[in-house]
């Protein structure tokens, strides 16, 4: 169960980062559902008059990305029989 669980966090950046790349070229979520992808892709025309409109949720991307990465990566050095001698 351990494994399944680290590599489920672990994968969790990779779908995050999937998503917001498919929305971001227009194949992702269609409608009026807000997504950082359609955030980047929407701020892109105004960077010059309103940079924060694609800034901050680039920002948010990577701070869960990151995030999600380390607490798989502390899962796997908690829930790995071979580290814990140490």
């Amino acid at each position: 169960m351990a494994p399944i669980l680290v590599v489920s966090t672990l994968q969790m950046g990779t779908v995050i980062i999937s998503e917001a790349s498919l929305n971001f070229l227009g194949i992702g979520v269609q409608g009026t559902i807000p997504t950082w992808g359609g955030m980047l892709s929407d701020g892109r025309e105004f960077m010059r008059q309103a940079w924060w409109l694609s800034t901050f949720p680039g920002i948010a991307i990577s701070v869960v990305v990151l995030s999600i990465n380390l607490v798989g990566d502390g899962l796997r050095d908690a829930l790995d029989p071979r580290l814990r001698g140490r």
